[in-house]
């Protein structure tokens, strides 16, 4: 992690993140009349950000790009003009984010939070693990550029915790994986020691991000809810994301439950994710081997012996086509674009002809 910078007059942002680095690049801001800030969050065209000053609400800048991947979110820099009504300017250049597939099934994506150091996978243990839906959220983790972390909560409620964690860790393979439990305070400290810098808990409803979010800080400061005892899900108690500092130092933000999990441009993420067959894949006697019925697949081979299960392939494939699904649907939005933009040029310098034509 960055050295955090010390000047008296920044400390406020420190405690956010604010380092040398990023103060040397503000310097042309600065000179423009503009103060830093950081976003903790994001609702009905304003946000909520922090300055070396403290916290303001802010108007968002209306003349931003409209792909949502550009638009403001939690855990953003930014410069800010200060004044009775202050407005975010701009934004500054990302070091990870977290996204997703838009969940208006647009060929957008959605960004989920920025300059993420670590991705707090949340996974109770009171409920089956959903082995599939583990992967999507790595897959979404390892994409961002950040560290993924598997935080399996909920202890106290687990038949066989030690069993859970050792499937977990053969499907997060690279990822450290932490058992732990609010109500006992179990391995809390261990976490606590872990974190550094931003860290965003993800998971589905239910899962306890709230109630470990309230443990690492100290204090109630986000809404808990009940689960349901049929399937272990939960309502949304957390309805936007938020970005909170942790007493020891660094940054933390909660996030609503994730129902859907859809991947955006995550091809990366996904050799991540499933490492294990892609190295079995070189030994493969062919390149474009499809691991189905191929002479001399190294990956069936590996099904065979035992040492690579089926549904771990299924679901590697389902990824793969989910993936490749949308990236095909991103790359005819950008060509449709260029093509209304081409057009709408054609279309201007046509009536400036016509123009010029009347005034000869």
């Amino acid at each position: 992690m960055p050295n955090l910078i010390t000047d008296p007059s920044s400390s406020g942002l420190s405690r956010y993140g604010w380092t040398a680095s990023l103060d040397d690049s503000f310097t042309e801001h600065r000179a423009a009349g503009l103060v830093p800030a950081r976003i903790v969050r994001v609702d009905r065209g304003r946000c909520d950000a922090v300055t070396e000053s403290g916290l303001v609400r802010a108007r968002l800048m209306t003349s931003h790009s409209p792909d949502p991947l550009l638009a403001p979110c939690t855990g953003d820099w930014a410069a800010l003009r200060p004044g009775p009504e202050p407005e975010l300017v701009t934004l500054l250049p990302r070091h990870s984010m977290i996204v997703r597939s838009s969940a208006s099934r647009s060929s957008h994506g959605q960004v989920l939070a920025a300059n993420v150091d670590i991705v707090g996978i949340a996974v109770s243990l009171a409920v089956p693990l959903d082995a599939a839906k583990l992967e999507r959220l790595l897959a979404l983790a390892w994409e961002s550029g950040a560290t993924p972390l598997v935080i399996l909560t909920k202890a106290d409620l687990a038949a066989d915790a030690d069993v859970v964690r050792t499937e977990v860790s053969t499907l997060a393979p690279g990822v450290d994986v932490l058992v732990t439990s609010v109500t006992t305070g179990q391995h809390l400290d261990v976490l606590t020691a872990l974190l550094s810098g931003t860290t965003v808990l993800l998971g589905p409803s239910g899962a306890g991000k709230s109630s470990l979010c309230n443990a690492l800080l100290g204090e109630d400061v986000l809404a808990t809810g009940e689960t349901r005892a049929q399937d272990g899900k939960g309502r949304h108690t957390t309805v936007r994301r938020e970005l909170v500092p942790l007493p020891g130092g660094g940054v933390l933000i909660d996030t609503p439950g994730l129902r859907g999990i859809s991947l955006y441009d995550a091809a990366d993420g996904l050799e991540r994710v499933f490492a294990e067959i892609e190295r079995l894949a070189r030994d493969c006697r062919f390149g474009d081997c499809s691991h189905d019925s191929e002479p001399g697949c190294a990956v069936q081979a590996a099904i065979r012996a035992g040492e690579l299960i089926e549904r771990r392939l299924g679901s590697y494939r389902k990824l793969q086509r989910e993936n490749a699904w949308e990236a095909s649907r991103t790359d005819a939005r950008l060509r449709g674009e260029r093509t209304n933009r081409q057009k709408a040029i054609t279309s201007h310098l046509r009536a400036t002809y016509k123009f010029r034509d009347r005034q000869s």
